[in-house]
């Protein structure tokens, strides 16, 4: 048998011991680890899933755009693509985003999992959507998450509850620096563009001033009742209050002027926004936000 014989004997022969030691791989029905397709309608909803989730989520998130008002969004063809393909979405409904239902019931499928934050929260306020704002909310919602990733892929449950008590030890320190600033300004009197921090301004104990329904309309996109505005204007240009907290993606003439009021004021400006920034997670968002008001407050 010449050379080029034996070498074709023995590639045959070793492709046939190649098939037979994969074959239980296949017999098994053993595969990669599975990625669960995820739709989130705003970004910080889509960072808890990925920290809960890890590499075994692919997560497309339709809000993320810290600049742009989420009341004024109108959907496009490749979120509709998205939710076609996605297992499990999560939205925050409470009427936050209605677009995201519309988009859902364009592609109605009955096998996937549809998560909304507002429906999973036990602390709300009146006339407030914002829910995500409060922590206690926010570890629900990514308990109900870790719950809903592990009917979907079992076989990785010790992985999903791992990453979700990393995913509370960060909440905890949320917890703990609306502790320590408690501590520091309660009782200090605040003003507020809109209704969005209200989840935070209690647990810390600040006193708000502007009155409930200039935040309301704001919030709502709508003008605030003529005596709100006199009413929030006054509390700046008397400095009554120690800082204005203000909404960077609810923003109208009536607001930029009393943001203008405060700078001449010389009242500290505290930016907040609803969708998480860049680079940011949910946790480095809060304490970022709570690190600038606690500077604001020590003026």
């Amino acid at each position: 048998m010449n050379l080029f014989k034996r070498v074709l004997k023995w590639s045959a022969v070793l492709t046939v011991i190649l098939i037979f030691t994969a074959y239980p791989l296949f017999a098994s029905g053993a595969e990669p680890n599975k990625v669960v397709k995820v739709v989130a309608a705003e970004n910080f909803y889509g960072d808890i899933v990925k920290q809960v989730g890890g590499k075994l989520v692919n997560v497309t998130s339709i809000l993320s755009n810290p600049n742009v008002d989420p009341h004024e969004y109108e959907s496009s063809v490749n979120d509709a693509k998205a939710i076609a393909a996605a297992s499990l979405v999560i939205e925050n409904g409470g009427g936050y985003d209605d677009w995201m239902d519309k988009l859902l019931a364009a592609s109605p499928n009955n096998k996937r999992i549809l998560l909304k934050g507002f429906d999973i929260a036990t602390s709300k306020l009146p006339d407030n959507e914002h829910i995500w704002y409060n922590v206690n909310n926010v570890q629900l919602i990514a308990k109900t998450v870790t719950n809903q990733l592990t009917k979907l892929d079992p076989a990785d449950a010790g992985i999903f509850a791992s990453n979700f008590q990393t995913f509370v030890k960060g909440l905890d320190q949320i917890r703990q620096r609306i502790t320590v600033l408690k501590g520091k300004c309660q009782g200090t009197p605040v003003g507020l563009t809109e209704t969005i921090f209200l989840y935070q301004t209690g647990p810390l104990g600040l006193k708000v001033l502007t009155p409930f329904e200039f935040q309301k309309a704001i919030a709502e996109g709508n003008d605030p009742p003529a005596d709100t505005i006199v009413k929030a204007e006054q509390q700046i240009k008397s400095k009554a209050v120690k800082a204005l907290i203000y909404n960077e993606q609810t923003v109208s003439k009536i607001t930029t002027k009393l943001q203008n009021d405060a700078k001449a004021a010389g009242i500290p400006i505290v930016p907040v926004t609803e969708t998480m920034p860049a680079n940011k997670s949910y946790q480095s968002w809060m304490l970022d936000q709570l690190g600038a008001l606690e500077k604001a407050l020590e003026r």
